[in-house]
């Protein structure tokens, strides 16, 4: 399997998850100038961002911590820049991140708190 189908059934697992966890799936790899944001949905009144992280070896730690600060500025400007072209600046929103060891399945809620990103 390819680098690239490995992230698609990735993401198709990470869907899943957010479904039945209740979420509504609003878009998939959403992309623009600034970044991609792999899944925009909503949950409990609330946008949501979230990264999917897969892994298949644990070598280099778990999934969800494999976002640096320079991937949470990216998804935060691609999240503002959706927001404004959306028309859904007042929405209260938050990111969560999937990660996806082997079988194991994290979802981490509020993954990260949105600084100021300059």
């Amino acid at each position: 399997m390819s680098s690239r189908e490995e992230g698609q059934a990735g993401e198709e697992t990470a869907i899943k998850t957010l479904k039945r966890r209740g979420y509504k799936i609003v878009e998939r790899n959403y992309r623009n100038r600034l970044g991609e944001i792999d899944v925009i949905a909503e949950e409990g009144g609330c946008l949501v961002f979230v990264e999917v992280k897969k892994r298949n070896t644990p070598l280099f730690g778990e999934a969800v911590c494999a976002i640096d600060e320079r991937k949470k500025r990216h998804l935060v400007r691609a999240a503002l820049f959706y927001m404004k072209t959306h028309a859904c600046a007042d929405r209260s929103v938050r990111f969560d991140v999937i990660g996806i060891d082997s079988e194991r399945i994290k979802l981490v809620k509020n993954a990260f708190l949105v600084e100021e990103h300059g």
